[in-house]
């Protein structure tokens, strides 16, 4: 037999508090949360390892006395991690006095042209850093040699930008002498990997 249980249900059979926000407040808190880091395990502790161990040396197993046994261990956690939530929905209320129609269009065109622009085009990025690091000038490559699987040029050497992934998906099918920049994608930018 197959089903699925609906967190409504799991909550029901658990027994446990039932809370309702007005509309946006839950969504608005959790952003918050994101900015302050509220509920990170420094703050709240590792849950993934208290509630084994709570699990391990409950007397009885319910909700009360799971909330006992965590007071227990972070008497503190609910105003810390409300404190600094809190303070970063006073800096979202704030925040949202500044925002007209003009700045949402802006941060909409920021997005489709910018951003996107900025995180799908790499090469012309990578090429010049490299280009930089060298002490070389640096050039896109024409649509003849793009044709032959050149991206663009460091000094005289020719280059092909891809992202690491392409590793796994074998080489160029041309037989041009071409060196391989492989570049990962992290929350910070590039990391970037130039063939010798």
């Amino acid at each position: 037999m197959n089903y699925t249980l609906k967190n409504e249900r799991i909550e029901a059979y658990n027994q446990s508090d039932k809370y309702v926000f007005p509309k946006y407040t839950s969504q608005l808190i959790n952003w918050a949360n994101q900015n302050a880091q509220g509920t990170r395990p420094r703050v709240v502790g590792q849950m993934s390892e208290l509630f084994p161990e709570f699990m391990n040396c409950a007397k009885r197993i319910s909700i009360e006395y799971w909330k006992e046994f965590y007071l227990k261990q972070y008497p503190f956690a609910f105003e810390e991690a409300t404190d600094k939530i809190y303070a970063q929905i006073e800096n979202l209320r704030e925040a949202i006095k500044l925002i007209d129609r003009d700045m949402v269009e802006r941060w909409v065109e920021d997005l489709i042209i910018n951003k996107t622009f900025n995180g799908l085009y790499f090469q012309k990025a990578i090429l010049a850093s490299l280009a930089e690091l060298k002490g070389a000038s640096y050039r896109l490559a024409n649509s003849d040699e793009e044709a032959k699987g050149i991206d663009g040029f460091v000094g005289s050497i020719p280059y092909s930008v891809k992202p690491d992934t392409y590793k796994t998906m074998g080489r160029l099918s041309e037989t041009i002498d071409v060196k391989m920049i492989y570049y990962t994608k992290t929350k910070a930018g590039l990391k970037i990997e130039v063939e010798d």
